[in-house]
């Protein structure tokens, strides 16, 4: 059962948070090229792709934790400090997400369709490829955490 639940959980991961982070990381360039070209259809329904597949795939990479825990269970490793480490961080990385990558999208988008030509879209374009690259991060150290497990007897 703990490999049925570990196939899982990286499935999980590579199909839920993969998206996530490419989507995440184009929307800036995105957001910065829709800007620029205030007329162009494609810019704009390019980036509400990109903020849909970052909402959509957040949800979805609910499943990661979920499948990650029972992984967790059956191995019996709850306890161990590299997978504590590894749970504060994917929290991390799901609160940013939700609490100002999201927002930050939405607001961004919204205000590119109002034509805002404010320098507000060029600061949040910066601002969203910043807290993009922190959440990109922390999913890589939980990643590093998740293989080398350090101090792991498991053998798993």
């Amino acid at each position: 059962m703990t490999k049925f639940f570990l196939c899982l959980h990286v499935l999980a991961a590579v199909l839920a948070i993969g998206p996530v982070t490419v989507a995440a990381s184009m929307f800036p360039k995105a957001l910065r090229t829709a800007h620029g070209s205030p007329g162009d259809g494609d810019a704009r329904s390019n980036l509400r792709l990109l903020h849909r597949v970052c909402r959509v795939y957040g949800a979805v990479g609910i499943a990661v934790p979920v499948f990650g825990f029972a992984t967790a269970g059956s191995l019996g490793v709850l306890g161990s400090a590299w997978l504590i480490t590894s749970i504060l961080l994917t929290a991390a990385a799901a609160g940013l997400l939700v609490l100002r990558i999201l927002p930050g999208q939405d607001s961004a988008l919204t205000a590119l369709l109002a034509d805002d030509t404010t320098a507000a879209v060029p600061a949040a374009a910066a601002r969203l490829a910043m807290l993009t690259g922190v959440f990109n991060l922390l999913w890589a150290t939980v990643t590093v955490l998740m293989i080398v497990r350090p101090g792991s007897t498991t053998g798993a």
